[in-house]
């Protein structure tokens, strides 16, 4: 597994790490994609669930730490750093192995192969 995809930037962590986000609305970067369902802060095994609603037909996706670009607690966004595209093009979430390392390094697989900052998201 790779721990920095799984590490959320330091400019966000550091600022929100006690911030319970579910229910935040997330934001790729052309557009809302859905809302969090979950969200942990494990060092180097840290994710956000989010639940796209009705866009694509209700599915769950496991979104690594590091696609996390900015986290607004005013206005209860989160911002990624992936396309819904992107996002749709995931693996499907599984709710009974996402915890398992090699669901883990799937999801890591699909997301890794993307430049930081994917889309036109800026750092």
């Amino acid at each position: 597994m790779q721990p920095e995809l799984w590490t959320y930037r330091a400019d966000v962590y550091d600022v929100n790490k006690s911030l319970d986000v579910a229910g935040y609305d997330v934001e790729a970067t052309d557009g809302k994609i859905g809302s969090v369902d979950e969200a942990t802060y494990d060092v180097g095994e840290s994710y956000i669930v989010v639940d796209t609603g009705p866009w694509i037909f209700g599915k769950k996706v496991l979104l690594p730490a590091s696609t996390v670009t900015q986290i607004d607690p005013q206005e209860r966004k989160i911002y990624v750093a992936r396309t819904k595209q992107e996002i749709k093009d995931a693996p499907e979430f599984d709710e009974s192995t996402f915890k398992e390392t090699s669901y883990r390094d799937r999801v890591g697989e699909y997301y890794g192969r993307f430049p930081y900052g994917g889309g036109s998201a800026t750092y």
